[in-house]
């Protein structure tokens, strides 16, 4: 019997790998999405056995095409979790024989060590638990950063940056919604702010870093409709992912009192529950504040 190869320490045999059309789902699907652990590229790839698909992740790690990046390692539990994925310099090789200089990133995650890698994480997960959920489901498509991309002047140098006033907003992420019913296609667009819990709610001055100066900011963004100047898009809803159900709760209550509107939505989603694809935050309600809770996957 073989002896077990480490999950952190890449340990190459030589072998020859013949790379399948599932192993470039799994590239493409890291392409977009910069980290994902295996149980999303399961969900992106798809494949029988479960035991053979990451048997098949350990090979392309081993052998150089994908990364397990390190400081998923630094926590505790981290042995009895999904092993987390990245794209290695063989595979960008194979997608750049393949598809040449083609990019549909979904987030604004550059490459390099993250300064936050967990919250990167979590913007992968939630950005791309959205995206897996709409491909279940008829009538509904999902428009990535590139599509949005398009439609600002290649002049811009930072077009993720939506710059108003004296200052600017980077959403952790941006995604559209289209909705076909009989005959007729609505859209909705999204900023996404994934909470970890690390950000203050409120501070005594304005001025300083808080979850509800941002969402103020986002405030005024929507009333003088800046999203549209600099982003062309119709219309934009925030949502906002927690960590913590108590801290979204008060989260709400915050912007109830501070009158933030009903365009601001929020769900808490353990961690835990991010550790495969959550179709949840397409199909359940988020909460919003002075007016009904809101499906994202559904138009009216």
């Amino acid at each position: 019997m073989s002896e077990r190869r480490s999950r952190m320490q890449r340990q190459r045999t030589g072998r020859s790998i013949a790379l399948t059309e599932r192993d470039i789902a799994i590239f493409r699907a890291l392409r977009r999405y910069r980290y994902l652990r295996s149980t999303y590229l399961h969900a992106w790839a798809g494949g029988a056995s479960v035991t053979r698909f990451k048997e098949r992740l350990g090979n392309l790690f081993h052998e150089g095409f994908l990364n397990r990046p390190e400081k998923q390692w630094e926590f505790a539990d981290a042995r009895n979790r999904p092993a987390v994925y990245e794209l290695g310099d063989r595979a960008r090789a194979a997608l750049q024989e393949l598809d040449g200089e083609q990019t549909d990133q979904r987030t604004f995650l550059v490459n390099g060590a993250a300064k936050q890698f967990m919250h990167a994480l979590l913007i992968c997960e939630c950005l791309a638990s959205i995206e897996l959920a709409t491909l279940r489901r008829s009538g509904l498509r999902f428009i990535g950063w590139p599509e949005i991309r398009a439609r600002i002047p290649q002049s811009v140098e930072r077009p993720e940056r939506l710059a108003f006033k004296e200052t600017a907003i980077i959403p952790d992420g941006l995604f559209g919604l289209g909705y076909e019913r009989a005959g007729r296609c609505t859209y909705r667009f999204f900023a996404v702010e994934v909470d970890r819990g690390t950000m203050p709610l409120t501070r005594r001055d304005d001025r300083q870093t808080s979850v509800m100066a941002k969402l103020r900011a986002y405030q005024s963004v929507t009333e003088e409709r800046y999203h549209h100047h600099q982003w062309g898009v119709p219309n934009l809803l925030v949502l906002v992912v927690t960590t913590c159900a108590h801290r979204s709760l008060e989260m709400v209550r915050l912007a109830s009192e501070k009158g933030l509107g009903p365009h601001i939505l929020f769900k808490a989603i353990e961690e835990w529950e991010m550790l495969s694809p959550c179709p949840g935050l397409l199909e359940t309600p988020w909460e919003r504040t002075s007016v009904p809770s809101l499906n994202i996957g559904e138009s009216d």
